[in-house]
């Protein structure tokens, strides 16, 4: 396996968990990417251009991505509020609805009202 491709397996492998972390309240926050560069021990530069290369994309399309994506299963799942899910998430509410209509073109109560069963 080429070093690229196993750097950035580690790096999907590490998001995964960090914001699982982050969701169960064992980490308070979400890590700035030149830090999760310094858990995986590579610079933030070789990083970038490692995803970007492999995957096509910069490394925080795919961690906004893997946030957006809890954030769908949370909405789906559980019948937490809004508010108490972006806060779970580390976000100001209305900063949340924002991100999350950027990402995925509808806001958090749009996206749980369609996934109603």
């Amino acid at each position: 396996m080429k070093r690229s491709e196993e750097i950035t397996i580690q790096y999907f492998t590490f998001l995964d968990q960090h914001i699982e972390d982050v969701v169960s309240g064992n980490v308070p926050e979400f890590m700035e990417l030149s830090e999760i560069a310094g858990e995986l021990a590579v610079s933030h530069t070789h990083l970038t251009d490692t995803i970007k290369k492999e995957k096509g994309k910069h490394p925080c399309f795919f961690y906004d991505e893997k946030i957006i994506q809890k954030a769908q299963a949370m909405l789906v799942e559980s019948d937490e509020s809004i508010a108490e899910i972006a806060r779970i998430l580390t976000y100001d509410p209305s900063n949340f609805s924002k991100f999350f209509k950027k990402m995925t073109g509808m806001t958090p109560g749009e996206f749980r009202k369609s996934h109603i069963k």
